[in-house]
């Protein structure tokens, strides 16, 4: 597994190696010593499984402390664009986001600390999955508007597919 550091600290892509062969293939998709080892020390509590039509769009989330949740998501099948805000008021990258691209035949995984909004588009219809290091409390749930004018994200989708819940998200800055 190569595990991959981004510009927003505490963003780490895991890449999985694979083993093929004439009957398929393998790889290990998680290994708790091994991702404690590479900065990704938790003990996953709950896992979550979605599955989406072409050009929906899932997101902002994220949950209040104490309750706020790190999340190693992956596709099980299909590809997603993947995003995350950094909303931790105390990092130099407060505001900004990074976007990856998360495909099944890749098998990559991305591991999201609390303390950031996370949301994808699936590309084509994709099962997504994710561990969270604490459990979904509603009381704590929040999120921000995919479309919000100040983060200006790119989906990269003209019409997308957005839940009635998510479309009442507020912006960036009446979070703030």
């Amino acid at each position: 597994m190569q595990f991959k550091p981004h510009e927003i600290e505490g963003l780490i892509e895991c890449i999985p190696t694979k083993f093929e062969d004439e009957r398929g293939l393998f790889y290990e998709s998680y290994n708790q010593k091994l991702f404690a080892a590479n900065g990704i020390p938790y003990d996953f509590c709950q896992d979550n499984y979605s599955w989406s039509k072409k050009d929906v769009i899932r997101g902002l989330h994220f949950q209040y402390e104490p309750n706020a949740q790190g999340k190693l998501v992956r596709c099980m099948t299909g590809r997603v664009i993947d995003v995350v805000v950094d909303i931790r008021r105390d990092s130099p990258t407060f505001g900004q986001h990074e976007k990856f691209l998360l495909d099944s035949s890749i098998g990559n995984m991305l591991y999201v600390p609390a303390g950031f909004a996370h949301g994808f588009v699936a590309l084509e219809e994709t099962i997504f999955v994710y561990k969270c290091t604490d459990y979904w409390n509603k009381a704590a749930e929040s999120g921000i508007i995919y479309n919000d004018p100040e983060l200006n994200i790119d989906w990269g989708v003209e019409n997308p597919i957005v839940s009635a819940k998510d479309l009442l998200l507020p912006t960036f800055s009446e979070l703030r």
